[in-house]
């Protein structure tokens, strides 16, 4: 795994977003599972992973994958939301030492919906 994936990793599981922001790209994509507009620049993606962090209980990864040139990884997780087991996937493309990509795809459906309501009431409120 790269170093930065690894950090990644390191800052999300110690839930230390700061840590997390300072790895993407100020041109990062942000991928959401659950809307279809995508989320650009540190600033959004940033909102978007502190407000996950508060939602999502025992966040843990379990797997990680890297293609054969480094550039892609693929940190596989488990998590719960409210009464639903959440099982996930975060995808990243790293460039120049930054995560330029960022794909998250979740399941099943029930705790994607849950997801999506309690991070709606986060957001706007």
């Amino acid at each position: 795994m790269s170093d930065v994936a690894a950090e990644f990793r390191r800052a999300v599981e110690t839930k230390d977003m700061d840590a997390a922001i300072a790895l993407l790209a100020d041109d990062v994509v942000f991928h959401s599972p659950i809307v279809f507009k995508d989320y650009v620049g540190p600033q959004e993606v940033g909102l978007i992973l502190r407000g996950v962090i508060q939602v999502l209980e025992d966040f843990s990864y379990r797997n990680e994958y890297a293609d054969v040139d480094g550039a892609g990884h693929v940190l596989h997780f488990d998590a719960r939301v409210g009464d639903r087991t959440l099982d996930g996937v975060d995808i990243l493309r790293i460039r120049d030492g930054k995560i330029t990509e960022f794909t998250v795809m979740v399941r099943p459906y029930s705790a994607a919906t849950m997801l999506r309501e309690r991070m709606a009431a986060l957001l706007s409120g």
